[in-house]
């Protein structure tokens, strides 16, 4: 968990470089030095600072790919030897930056990269077949598989769920069913995430060798009148965690009869069904299924046609919620189960829009969200549309600016229209500009690439405000790079940047790190939006003008806490996956305490 949004955090960082605050970094946040200026980082101070940034959460990056590149190269430079063999103490100093290492490094390493990797959100496919390989060679602490036992396991955490199964093959038979049974037990008790579970669960079920013999290929109907050889399913049966082991999707076709389903479907459901066996599950309920039944299928609803929910009887708020609210539904299901919701005389409130998430908006029709009323649409708050397709992001931004147009002032009709302002025409980008709203780059990297190629330099450089750093963070970012590319040589060079060359050289050292050229603000005045007001800090940024900063962001503590009276702040980096059958553990200590005292309330990030 992180105490702040990236923007705030970019912003505190820009203002840290500019007012010579980086060097009190061991009383800052770690997620706070992930944004800092690295050309600024001492080749002195270089491993404690990557020591300290490296407990942080690097996804806060998404949005500045340069960044989080260079952040990778400056804590390799620290090491200062070559990188191919990664000892102990190089995996302690670069912490969750292994998260971004080459997958080769992972089999090289020590293995006390696991402790590392613990801390990955999510492997990719090349990382995790390097898992496997490390784990298989047996020079982990675990030994071979063969050797295997409870605590082990259990240690793994979160990593168990990339466990392949020929890995799973070699585990004794016993300590896998006795961790089958904890993941499926921390599974129902919600412990531990459907998504996560039901991974572990495919993977470790088809590591069975007589899996082959009895598992459907994807698509295949089940044998008709398969007889039941493993006995009729009972509500005694589905209290079995080990209930999967004992029930392939086939046996599940055969033995479950449609009154013992209709009577124990949450409990059936609360089993990580591998995708086979919902399938099974979906057809046994596709003859009807009553609106209370509807809020206990969430992991379903993703099977479903638009023809089949169209059969659905919506009618409360509380329905739509818990079938949108799980993160399956998708394109289709979505605007289906919403507009079945509206048939039946339902509004989309702001309530509704908050508990559905900003996301779902992506999956409505320009028709639906024209029913929502504009008041609604205030009440709901900020919601992230940023994943949303150009077209949606279009329809959204007229709609939100039908909603907040008669704000008050800039900076409150700012703050309101920031998450829409990806469908925002050039001339609503150019005014925004004049009013020195230093939009900060996550906002800037949402804007509509087409519309972006029509802005200037000046026009960009003045949007960006006291943040037109950041495009050097972000400069492969396909927003940043598209426009960079439509700049003219000359245009490119006074900014400093390169498009041709978007990622640091592998050559990088900390003692030399890249450098920009910040370019010179040009201040325009304001036409065109809701009454200005130029000194205010907008978006919850300051004014460019930095003689105006208030005196505690020139004092590091009143810099580095400013946010935390409004948000409690969170052991930061703790290792990914919910807590289950694996133990959950803080890598990170709390920051300085003695300086939250020091903390004002002030404008500024």
């Amino acid at each position: 968990m992180t105490c702040c949004h990236p923007a705030q955090l970019s912003c505190l960082a820009n203002l840290a470089t500019w007012r010579g605050l980086q060097g009190d970094f061991r009383l800052h946040p770690p997620d706070l030095l992930l944004f800092y200026n690295l050309s600024q980082v001492r080749e002195a101070d270089c491993r404690a600072f990557t020591h300290r940034a490296a407990q942080g959460n690097t996804e806060l990056l998404a949005n500045l790919p340069d960044q989080r590149v260079t952040l990778r190269h400056t804590a390799l430079a620290c090491l200062g030897t070559p990188h191919l063999q990664l000892s102990a103490s190089d995996l302690e100093l670069l912490g969750v930056l292994v998260c971004d290492m080459q997958a080769s490094s992972i089999v090289t390493s020590d293995p006390h990269v696991l402790q590392n990797l613990l801390r990955c959100p999510q492997l990719t496919a090349a990382q995790s077949v390097a898992l496997n390989n490390l784990l298989a060679s047996g020079r982990t602490q675990l030994g071979p598989p063969s050797s295997w036992n409870l605590k082990g396991l259990q240690a793994l955490g979160s990593l168990t769920t990339y466990i392949s199964p020929h890995v799973w093959a070699q585990v004794p038979e016993a300590v896998g069913l006795d961790f089958f049974h904890r993941v499926v037990a921390a599974c129902r008790a919600g412990q531990l995430s459907q998504h996560d579970a039901r991974h572990f669960v495919t993977n470790f079920l088809e590591s069975k060798a007589n899996l082959a013999s009895w598992r459907p290929k994807r698509g295949a109907a089940h044998p008709a009148g398969r007889p039941c050889t493993h006995g009729n399913i009972t509500a005694a049966t589905l209290r079995d965690n080990l209930f999967l082991v004992h029930y392939d999707c086939a046996q599940l076709q055969s033995c479950l009869g449609g009154p013992v389903l209709r009577a124990n479907l949450d409990p059936l459901l609360q089993h990580p069904l591998p995708a086979e066996c919902q399938r099974v599950i979906k057809a046994k309920l596709a003859q009807g299924i009553p609106e209370d039944q509807l809020r206990l299928i969430t992991s379903l609803v993703y099977l479903f046609s638009r023809t089949e929910i169209g059969q659905w009887n919506i009618t409360s708020r509380d329905t739509v919620v818990a079938l949108l609210a799980s993160d399956v539904a998708l394109e289709n299901q979505t605007e289906a189960v919403l507009q079945k919701f509206l048939d039946q005389n339902g509004t989309v409130t702001s309530a509704l829009l908050v508990a559905i998430g900003g996301s779902r908006l992506c999956w409505m029709s320009p028709q639906q969200i024209q029913t929502i009323q504009p008041s609604e649409f205030r009440l709901a708050g900020v919601l992230d549309i940023s994943s949303c397709p150009q077209s949606q992001k279009d329809v959204l931004f007229a709609k939100a600016r039908e909603a907040f147009h008669n704000t008050r002032s800039t900076a409150d009709y700012y703050r309101f229209m920031r998450p829409y302002l990806g469908g925002a025409p050039v001339e609503e980008l150019q005014h925004l500009a004049q009013a020195n709203v230093s939009m900060d780059i996550d906002t800037f990297t949402n804007l509509n690439p087409r519309v972006l190629q029509s802005l200037s330099v000046s026009n960009v450089t003045t949007l960006l405000g006291q943040n037109v750093g950041d495009l050097q963070k972000a400069r492969s970012h396909p927003t940043v790079s598209s426009w960079l590319r439509s700049l003219s040589s000359l245009a490119r060079d006074q900014l400093g940047l390169d498009a041709s060359h978007p990622g640091p050289s592998p050559s990088y050292t900390a003692s030399r790190p890249p450098s920009i050229t910040h370019p010179t603000l040009h201040l325009a005045s304001t036409s065109g939006l809701p009454e200005n007001n130029t000194s205010a800090p907008i978006a919850g940024s300051p004014p460019v003008h930095l003689g105006f900063l208030p005196l505690s962001v020139a004092l590091p503590s009143g810099l580095l806490w400013l946010l935390l009276r409004r948000t409690s702040l969170s052991p930061v980096g703790t290792a990914h996956g919910a807590p289950g059958p694996w133990p959950v553990q803080t890598v990170l200590p709390q920051g300085d305490q003695a300086h939250r005292h020091h903390m004002q309330e002030t404008g500024g990030c």
